[in-house]
């Protein structure tokens, strides 16, 4: 029982920060102006569509494009000498010791069309591009900001491989491609689970970068949200059955996500 005692601070923090504001989303959401049950909010939801399709796909992009690039540098890393591990661990981790805006901020002004990279390509008397308010600077921010969250993971898993694992395969006659998709990879799983959860979910909920990389014309569910809570269209009925949704989306792909996994930790993965 005194053990137990420990939890309740976390206890306390989960109910009041956690618990209670997920049960006034669901109030919210069902309940109009006046306080009255209504399935009006939900049903509304269906009108954007398109901004969750929008969010869904360029969340699902950022994540693959950080798994594509994080894989490889995770398994360098862990391939290294543990000193140089640290060091390298410590570099992924140095951008998210500064604030996330000015982190955004910093790409703005790289992508501007009168911009750091535009003016290098002029210098070279090279055409400027449209860099700035498109999807494709909304994806660059996500994976420049969620990246880390896929590499730790994957670190975290890779070191604890054994070796001697992969020195059987090898003396069992496997070249280094049957290594790596009949052992290494698998082995890993955890790790990649955990961290394609871990972009995925921020991703797809994200607003300052899309609104500040993609302009209006990329509107995502952060942002909607963001407007019916803090915009001139304030609604926070319908911003609270927006979130609802949302979280079951997110839930839902979880739970499959999930489904990709054996139930075995192999190595240590951080699960959500």
């Amino acid at each position: 029982m005194k053990a137990k005692s420990a939890a309740a601070p976390y206890v306390v923090w989960m109910s009041v920060f956690i618990i209670v504001p997920m049960i006034l989303v669901v109030i919210f959401a069902f309940t109009d102006k006046s306080g009255a049950f209504t399935f009006k909010n939900i049903a509304e939801v269906g009108q954007y569509s398109n901004v969750f399709l929008r969010s869904i796909w360029l969340g699902a992009l950022a994540t693959v494009i950080s798994l594509l690039l994080g894989y490889p540098l995770a398994y360098i890393i862990s391939h290294i000498s543990a000193r140089r591990q640290s060091m390298m661990i410590m570099l992924v981790m140095l951008p998210m010791w500064m604030n996330f805006l000015l982190r955004t901020y910093a790409w703005m002004t790289l992508l501007e069309d009168n911009g750091i990279i535009n003016s290098l390509l002029a210098s070279f008397g090279l055409g400027k591009l449209h860099l700035i308010n498109t999807q494709g600077a909304v994806v660059l921010g996500m994976v420049y900001n969620y990246i880390p969250y896929m590499i730790l993971p994957l670190y975290s898993v890779l070191t604890k491989i054994d070796s001697s694992v992969i020195e059987a395969a090898q003396d069992l006659g496997a070249n280094q491609m049957q290594v790596f998709s009949k052992v290494t990879f698998p082995m890993s799983m955890p790790g990649v689970i955990s961290g394609i959860t871990m972009v995925f979910v921020p991703a797809v909920s994200t607003f300052i970068i899309s609104k500040m990389l993609g302009g209006g014309a990329n509107l995502m569910i952060g942002d909607l949200i963001d407007m019916q809570f803090l915009g001139s269209a304030y609604n926070p009925n319908l911003g609270s059955a927006i979130s609802l949704v949302l979280m079951v989306l997110i839930l839902i792909c979880m739970g499959i996500m999930n489904q990709f996994d054996d139930g075995e930790n192999n190595g240590g993965g951080i699960m959500i």
